[in-house]
C-alpha cells in the first residue's frame, strides 16, 4: 500500500481522526537552481557532472560565493538540502588546486561523521587529484593514525577528539595545523548549553593553535533552522559569519500530524501510553512496507519499541528492524548506518543519535515519541522523512507529560512559531577555567593574552597562585603536571570514564557496549534489567571503581526503571526579585542525589510488578538554581496541603521552563522544600542537571513571569478534575488540582530586582 493511500485511510477511521489533534500539508516546493561559479577548478566540476550534478541550488552556489570571498560562513537550512556540497566543493577545489591544503571537518557524532565521510569518498574517486580524506576518532585503529596525521588532506573528527586527542598533541598534527585552511562544524545547533560551552572553548584552543603555527582558517558551518545563527556562529567562533538561509532545495509533499493517544481513565485523565500508540502505529507502517524512523527519549525505550516492532511485524522484516542509541559498539553501529542508507532496513528506533543529518535513505515516515523538548528538534526529526521527493508523514505522539499535552492543544506554538534561540555559556568559570588548563598545557600563557574573556589575566594569577599553573620570570604562564588535563574534562559534563558493560552468559565473556558512569547508577545497578537490541539481560555486579558492569541473558517480561532521592543546599544568592507573595531568586546551588530505589514495569501494560533497592554512594552536584518562595499567610495551607501544591507546581514548571528555555526536561531538575532551617518558608527549586550550570536556571529567573504563566495554562487546560501526568503529575489528593493552580494564581508580576 503507498503511503497516500494509507493516509486516506486514516482520514476515515473515526478511531484514528479522533485522537488527532491538528493535521497540515505542507505542499510540494520546486528546486531555485543556479549554475557552478566559474572559479570551480575543472576536476571538481567533471566529479560533480560524474555524480549527475549539473547545477547547484541557490543557497549552495551563495554559500561557495562567500567562501570564495574570504568570509566565514553559516549554512541555515532544512533537513536534506544539500548543506554538505557548501563545504565540499570549496574544500575539494583548494585542495586541487594545492596539494598542501588542509581541512578539518568536526561533527558532533561519530555516525554523522562516518555517513559524511561515505558521502565525501563518492566525490573524490571521480578527481585525478588523490584527495586523502580520514575519520579520526575513537574507534580508529592505532595503527592508522600516523598515516592520517601526515597524510590526510581532510581529517573529520568530532569535538571530543580534537579536544583530548589532537590538541593536547599538536606537535604531531605539524601538517595540518600549519596548512590548516577550512574548519568545518556541522549540526551546529547541537552546540549549545554546557556542550556548545566546551565546544566554544575548544574552538578558541584551536584558533590559539593555528595563530602559533602561522595559519588562520576559514570556517563553515552548517545548522538546523534556529532563532539565532548569526549569534550562535559569532560565539562559536568568536567572529562575524555571513548567513545564508534561504533554501533552494525541493520539498516532497509532508503531512504533519499532533496524534494525542485516548485517555482509559477519565477521572484521572490518564491516556494509553506514547510507546503503545507508537507500536500500533508503527507496525502498521511496516506491515504496509513503508520505511520508518521512531525517535523516542532513553535507550530503554529504544530497546522496547523496537522488541514491539520485531515481534508485531511480518517474518519478512524481523531482520530489517533495529534500534539504534549509544552504547552500541562501533561495528555495530557502522552496520545499521550502512543498512539505513542502502534502503535494506525498514524501520529504526532511535534516540535523538540519528536526529542529525545523517544520510539514512528515503525514509517515507518519521514518529516523535513524545515532543523532543525544542522547535528545532522537532523539526529535525519530523526532517528525517522524506529527504528526497514524495509523500511523506512525520507524527507527533504526545506523552502525558504536561508540556506534550500542552504542544498538542498549541500547535501553532510549534508549527508556526519560530525555533528557539541556541544559548551558549562560555563564560561559565568551571569550564572557562578548565580550558585555560589545557590551552596552558598545549601553549604557555603569555601576561597579556586573552583567551575569550577581559579577565584571563586575573584567571591565570587565580591558577597560578593554587600552584596550577607556575608563572616564569618572563611572565608567561607553565602549566606544571605531568598529567594532561584534557583527560579530567569531559565536554557533556558526564563521567570522563564509560562503564563497559560485560556479559557473561557463555564461558567466553564478552563486550557489549558501554555507558556513561551517572547513567549506570541508575541503568546498571545490582538487579537491573538492562537492555541491548531488543535482548533483556540482567545486571549480576556493578564495579564503579573498575568501570565494568556483569550482566547474563535473562528471559524478562519486564524491564527496571530507578528513583533518585534529591537533598539540596543553597551557596550563594546572586539575586532576587520581590513580588507581592513572596520572592523570586537565583544563585548558586549543591544538590546531592542517590539512587533509592527500581520499579518492575512489565512489558506491554506497563504495570508495576514490585520494587527493590539500590545500595550506591551518593552523587555530588554543584550547580546554579532558581527558586521561588511563598509566604505562609498567602493560603490558609497546612503542611501537606503546602507540599502537594508545590510537587504538583513544581511538575508543572519544569514542563514549562524546559518549553522557554529551549532544554531537554531531563536539562532541568525540580525538588520543593516545606521546612526550610532558616526561615520555613514553602520553596520551590529548579537547578541545572550540570556542574557550574549553563544559563538555564537563570533565564528561568529572567522570564519568570512568563514561565508561570504558561504552567498555569498548563493545568488549567487540562480535562482532567483533580491531577494528573498532563498537568500536575502523579498525585493521590482530589484536591491537589486545585491546590495547584491557587498556588501558581499567587505569582505576581515583580515589583523590583535586588542583585545580591
Amino acid at each position: 500500500m503507498q503511503l497516500s493511500m494509507l493516509l486516506e485511510e486514516w482520514r476515515r477511521s473515526p478511531t484514528f481522526v479522533d485522537q488527532v489533534m491538528h493535521w497540515a500539508v505542507q505542499p510540494a516546493r520546486p528546486p531555485r537552481h543556479r549554475g557552478l561559479p566559474d572559479w570551480i577548478h575543472p576536476q571538481v566540476r567533471a566529479a560533480l557532472a560524474a555524480k549527475g550534478i549539473e547545477q547547484l541550488y541557490s543557497h549552495q552556489t551563495e554559500a561557495l560565493e562567500a567562501v570564495h570571498a574570504g568570509r566565514h560562513v553559516m549554512v541555515v537550512t532544512p533537513t536534506a538540502s544539500g548543506k554538505t556540497l557548501c563545504y565540499n566543493l570549496p574544500v575539494l577545489d583548494a585542495i586541487c588546486k594545492d596539494e598542501g591544503t588542509r581541512a578539518l571537518y568536526i561533527f558532533p557524532t561519530k555516525a554523522l561523521a562516518q555517513d559524511q565521510v561515505a558521502e565525501l569518498h563518492e566525490v573524490v574517486a571521480h578527481l585525478r587529484t588523490n584527495v586523502q580524506s580520514f575519520t579520526y576518532d575513537g574507534d580508529t585503529p592505532m595503527h592508522a593514525r600516523q598515516k592520517i596525521r601526515e597524510a590526510g588532506h581532510i581529517v573529520v573528527t568530532n569535538p571530543d577528539m580534537l579536544h583530548a586527542a589532537m590538541l593536547p598533541h599538536h606537535t604531531k598534527w605539524l601538517r595540518l595545523f600549519e596548512n590548516l585552511r577550512y574548519v568545518v562544524l556541522d549540526e551546529a545547533h547541537i552546540y549549545r548549553g554546557v556542550f556548545g560551552s566546551h565546544v566554544a572553548n575548544v574552538i578558541r584552543r584551536l584558533q590559539r593553535i593555528c595563530r602559533y603555527y602561522g595559519s588562520s582558517p576559514q570556517f563553515i558551518l552548517c545548522s538546523a533552522t534556529i532563532a539565532n545563527p548569526e549569534e550562535l556562529g559569532r560565539e562559536l567562533i568568536d567572529d562575524a559569519v555571513h548567513l545564508v538561509s534561504e533554501s533552494g532545495a525541493p520539498q516532497g509533499e509532508r503531512h504533519i500530524i499532533f496524534y494525542n493517544p485516548p485517555i482509559v481513565q477519565p477521572q484521572l485523565g490518564l491516556r494509553r501510553s506514547a510507546l503503545r500508540e507508537a507500536r500500533r502505529i508503527g507496525a502498521r507502517l511496516l506491515k504496509e512496507d513503508i520505511s520508518t524512523i521512531a525517535f523516542v527519549k532513553t535507550r530503554n525505550q529504544v530497546e522496547v519499541l523496537g522488541a514491539y516492532w520485531k515481534h508485531d511485524v511480518p517474518e519478512r522484516l524481523k531482520n530489517r528492524v533495529f534500534g539504534y542509541r549509544g552504547g552500541y559498539l562501533p561495528n555495530e553501529r557502522r552496520r545499521i548506518e550502512q543498512g539505513l542508507r542502502s534502503g535494506d532496513f525498514r524501520g529504526v528506533v532511535s534516540t535523538n543519535a540519528l536526529e542529525l543529518g545523517v544520510d539514512i535513505g528515503s525514509l517515507e515516515a518519521s514518529i516523535s515519541v513524545g515532543y523532543p523538548g525544542s522547535i528545532a528538534s522537532f523539526r529535525q526529526q519530523s526532517g528525517r522523512a522524506g529527504r528526497r521527493q514524495g509523500v511523506s508523514v512525520s507524527l507527533l505522539i504526545a506523552n502525558a507529560s504536561a508540556l506534550d499535552q500542552y504542544v498538542v492543544r498549541h500547535p501553532e506554538a510549534v508549527l508556526d512559531s519560530p525555533p528557539e534561540a541556541a544559548r551558549l555559556h562560555p563564560e561559565n568559570l568551571l569550564i572557562l577555567a578548565d580550558h585555560v588548563k589545557c590551552a596552558a598545557y598545549e601553549l604557555p600563557f603569555t601576561a597579556d593574552e586573552t583567551f575569550g574573556v577581559e579577565t584571563t589575566g586575573e584567571l591565570l594569577d587565580y591558577l597560578a597562585d593554587h600552584r596550577v599553573l607556575h608563572r616564569g620570570s618572563d611572565g608567561r604562564y607553565f602549566w606544571m603536571s605531568d598529567a594532561l588535563p584534557s583527560h579530567s574534562v569531559s565536554l557533556r559534563s558526564a563521567a570522563q570514564d564509560n562503564v563497559v558493560i560485560v556479559d557473561e552468559s557463555s564461558a567466553r565473556p564478552r563486550v557489549i557496549g558501554e555507558m556513561d558512569r551517572f547513567s549506570a547508577l541508575t541503568m546498571l545497578h545490582e538487579e537491573a534489567i538492562y537492555l541491548h537490541q531488543s535482548k533483556s539481560y540482567q545486571v549480576e555486579r556493578l564495579d564503579l571503581e573498575n568501570g565494568k558492569a556483569f550482566v547474563r541473558a535473562v528471559e524478562a517480561d519486564y524491564y527496571t526503571d530507578a528513583e533518585l532521592a534529591v537533598r539540596l543546599q543553597v551557596l550563594d544568592v546572586l539575586a532576587e526579585k520581590q513580588g507581592q507573595h513572596g520572592t523570586h531568586r537565583t544563585g548558586e546551588v549543591m544538590v546531592n542525589a542517590m539512587p533509592t530505589l527500581f520499579k518492575k514495569i512489565k512489558f506491554d501494560t506497563h504495570e508495576n510488578l514490585g520494587w527493590g533497592k539500590i545500595h550506591l554512594p551518593e552523587a555530588e552536584l554543584h550547580s546554579v538554581g532558581y527558586w521561588c518562595q511563598w509566604r505562609r499567610d498567602v493560603l490558609p495551607f497546612d503542611n501537606q496541603q503546602w507540599e502537594t501544591a508545590l510537587l504538583g507546581a513544581a511538575y508543572a514548571l519544569k514542563q514549562a521552563a524546559s518549553l522557554h528555555c529551549m532544554c531537554a526536561v531531563g536539562d532541568i531538575h525540580a525538588t520543593v522544600q516545606i521546612r526550610d532551617v532558616l526561615d520555613a518558608l514553602p520553596t520551590l527549586y529548579l537547578y541545572d542537571a550540570y556542574p557550574g550550570g549553563v544559563g538555564i536556571s537563570e533565564r528561568v529567573y529572567r522570564t519568570a513571569d512568563e514561565v508561570f504563566a504558561t504552567a498555569r495554562q498548563m493545568v488549567m487546560e487540562c480535562s482532567c478534575e483533580s491531577g494528573c501526568p498532563s498537568c500536575i503529575g502523579a498525585q493521590t489528593d482530589p484536591a491537589a488540582k486545585s491546590l495547584v493552580i491557587q498556588l501558581l494564581q499567587r505569582v505576581q508580576p515583580v515589583e523590583k530586582e535586588v542583585l545580591a
